[in-house]
């Protein structure tokens, strides 16, 4: 897949596994996504700022998204341009299905305020060895039927079985003079988290920071690729979905959220999930391993 691919949904319902080169043009704003993304860094360097924080990665780094992490790709010219990459998307129910009962394949994914790795070489040439073999369209030497869906659920359960183990030490984790802490958004956000049930204007924003609402508006938009309207709305969304979880009554959601007006709140979350706000709460609690991996 080109830097240049802007797809940021999965098309399968289980997985899928890319290589991507060159500088990305598609992921330039703060997005999310209601799957797991793995981006390990073959070679040269590759930078991300995800929440509040830009994770500067060099060859041999993994990055670890969670469900509803806001992330984006952060341009650095003259050092993206020979970037090359693995991108791993999986939904949370394949996950949940190979593990089969036994342990929580995703808790890699959890470890809070954690996204960036680089582990030891042999465990780095293990995890990407795995990855190749998934990659591959066919299985070498393999003509048994459904051969190939086989050796994919064992090498992706040997994968996130290594993962976990290796991204529960801390002494694994990125190093923090790779990575750059943008305070104004973790303000905006912090702020916005705080207000989500009611109507936040750019006035108040500003006023509340000690900012002109011009360099707000530009220094925001500067450092996350979208606006605050954008990267409001999808907060909204993100709590949201953690509420459709629960029992409450979807019009009360939508309230809480800050949405007023339900129709609104139907057309943003509609197109941002491609489902009705019941189709997802219906989806979370009938949840079923995937009968084809």
């Amino acid at each position: 897949m080109r830097g240049d691919d802007e797809r940021q949904s999965m098309i399968a319902t289980d997985f899928e596994i890319y290589e991507k080169f060159g500088v990305p043009t598609g992921a330039l704003q703060m997005h999310y996504h209601d799957f797991y993304e793995i981006i390990y860094i073959a070679e040269g360097e590759f930078s991300s700022l995800v929440n509040n924080v830009t994770y500067h990665l060099h060859k041999g780094d993994f990055l670890l998204l969670d469900r509803n992490v806001m992330h984006n790709y952060h341009y650095v010219e003259g050092r993206h341009e020979n970037s090359r990459r693995i991108v791993l998307w999986i939904s949370p129910d394949t996950l949940e299905s190979l593990s089969g009962g036994l342990t929580d394949l995703s808790a890699c994914f959890h470890h809070p305020g954690i996204y960036a790795y680089h582990f030891p070489i042999y465990y780095e040439e293990m995890l990407r060895n795995l990855l190749v073999k998934i990659a591959l369209e066919e299985a070498p030497d393999m003509q048994l039927e459904g051969g190939k869906e086989l050796l994919d659920r064992v090498n992706l359960t040997q994968f996130f079985l290594y993962l976990n183990e290796l991204s529960a030490r801390k002494s694994f984790s990125h190093h923090p003079r790779e990575s750059t802490r943008h305070s104004l958004v973790e303000r905006v956000s912090v702020y916005m988290d705080e207000h989500l049930d009611e109507d936040i204007s750019v006035e108040e924003l500003a006023k509340h920071l000690h900012l002109s609402k011009f360099y707000l508006l530009h220094r925001f938009k500067e450092l996350t690729g979208t606006t605050l309207h954008a990267f409001l709305t999808d907060k909204r969304l993100i709590r949201a979905c953690e509420y459709l979880q629960s029992e409450l009554a979807i019009g009360e959601i939508g309230n809480l959220c800050g949405f007023n007006d339900y129709s609104v709140f139907l057309r943003n979350f509609k197109k941002a999930y491609d489902m009705s706000p019941r189709e997802y709460r219906d989806l979370f609690h009938n949840q079923k391993p995937l009968a084809n991996l």
